[in-house]
């Protein structure tokens, strides 16, 4: 007995030297930070805890609101989990208004939208256009439709006209990172620019199309950049828009070369989409593709389906969640808190949804005041949330039954499993670290208003959290 006493005194003793040996190097490393150059007038917080205990390792201004970036993902994401479920699917339906004649549907043929964020998505087999185009094909000659006398009207009033989150930047809108979520979302609501560039440095871009079609004029002020110097190009195109502005520079020494815009709206886009695959099926249509938000302009009352024919799910959401934290795609995060919104009160809308979060949250331990949100994906620069609310979502998110899930979403980057975050002037980091020692830590790292190149920070940041391991 007493040589078990011992022993557990022996190993409470190592495990007291090794987080106070952890927490010396850190505080150490953190000073040097403070005297670089590069962070003269930088904002730096960072909060460390014994992942299994949740006792503190290391608290640096813990408590300071900061842009965050990408990593208030990890917020979205562990309160979609919670608040919609790891199986939850988006349902878009069709049907129509009127009655089937023979080979005729006279009325309108219905497409009722329910914000899926991966409709026409190239991520999976069931969610790309052929897919789709050959399911709603399918569903036409099922009912043997073959003439729609009437029109064909998409349904997105379950969601706000909004589809950008108040506090996105002109830079980003138009840009495919900057694709604001839609009750109808089609292709991510991106398109590929196809640019060809000049031989010498100053010579215009040629625009050579784009895919899918973009349906507005873009004005191309775009000049051809130094050899290997990436691209630097701004897509300037709001929602909505019919003009648009392409301006920047994409490096020489391409015979071609490709940038990814947002769709001003999608619903047009696939609007297009469907009337192509009509023709192409031999389905005859009398009038014309048209969004609910023509209805609410005009003033009309808006069509909807008494009978519906088929519906078509997306992948469950622990599988949104996976390209979400992955790759990072901001309109998935803008879909979540819509459909939050949506499913707690009948109406998807930015503002409720993050509301919604927010109290959550709130319940769980992190304050509003530390969590002030604008968006759902971080790319507003105007989001302000501490190291300390990352970190308590973190560690609520290790006690759920889903956590598998969320953990194998999260980027393996420098050999940890964390999200990370950029914007102008920001860098963030929040994840798990196993060390060698068998010791777990949870983290969140965030620096704002840096000097200089983002990716010197990123070393400095990641050279900071290999003490860690």
């Amino acid at each position: 007995m007493m040589r078990y006493v011992l022993a557990t005194a022996f190993c409470f003793v190592c495990f007291v030297s090794i987080a106070q040996n952890i927490e010396v190097k850190l505080s150490a490393a953190i000073k040097k930070m403070e005297t670089d150059e590069q962070f003269k007038h930088a904002g730096i917080s960072l909060f460390v805890v014994d992942g299994n205990t949740g006792k503190t390792v290391f608290d640096k201004n813990a408590e300071t609101g900061l842009a965050t970036a990408s990593c208030l993902k990890v917020v979205t994401s562990v309160a979609a989990f919670e608040l919609l479920g790891k199986n939850y699917t988006y349902k878009t339906s069709i049907g129509y208004d009127g009655e089937i004649l023979n080979d005729t549907l006279i009325g309108n043929l219905i497409i009722t939208a329910s914000g899926d964020p991966t409709l026409g998505s190239w991520r999976w087999e069931d969610t790309k256009e052929s897919f789709f185009g050959n399911w709603i094909i399918s569903i036409l000659n099922q009912n043997k439709i073959k003439t729609i006398n009437g029109d064909i009207i998409i349904n997105e009033s379950k969601w706000e006209t909004q589809a950008t989150p108040g506090g996105w930047v002109w830079e980003d809108i138009g840009n495919y990172y900057g694709a604001g979520a839609r009750g109808l979302n089609w292709h991510e609501n991106q398109y590929d620019l196809l640019l060809k560039p000049g031989k010498n440095i100053g010579d215009p871009v040629e625009i050579t199309g784009t895919e899918p079609l973009l349906h507005a004029e873009l004005i191309n002020e775009l000049k051809t950049g130094k050899a290997g110097s990436g691209d630097n190009s701004i897509i300037y195109l709001p929602e909505d828009g019919l003009i648009g502005y392409v301006r920047g520079t994409v490096p020489a020494g391409n015979n071609s070369f490709k940038v990814s815009g947002a769709m001003p709206n999608a619903s047009i886009a696939f609007s297009y989409y469907l009337e192509e695959l009509f023709k192409q099926n031999n389905i005859a249509l009398t009038g014309k593709t048209k969004s609910s938000t023509l209805f609410f302009i005009d003033k009309k009352i808006l069509p909807v389906a008494t009978k519906t024919i088929g519906s078509i799910f997306s992948p469950p959401l622990d599988s949104i969640n996976y390209w979400f934290l992955q790759k990072s795609i901001n309109l998935y995060g803008e879909a979540f808190v819509k459909t939050i919104s949506f499913e707690k009160t009948g109406f998807g809308a930015t503002d409720t949804g993050l509301n919604i979060i927010t109290d959550f949250w709130s319940k769980r331990g992190v304050e509003k005041s530390a969590l002030k949100i604008r968006d759902g994906s971080g790319l507003s620069p105007a989001n302000r949330v501490t190291t300390k609310a990352l970190v308590t979502v973190m560690q609520y998110a290790k006690k759920q039954n889903w956590f598998a899930s969320f953990y194998n979403a999260l980027p393996l980057q420098n050999g940890i499993r964390m999200k990370s975050g950029f914007i102008g002037g920001v860098r963030s980091y929040t994840g798990y670290i196993k060390s060698k020692a068998g010791k777990d830590y949870t983290f969140s790292f965030i620096i704002n208003n840096y000097d200089g190149s983002s990716a010197a920070v990123r070393e400095k940041m990641w050279k900071l959290l290999d003490i860690l391991k």
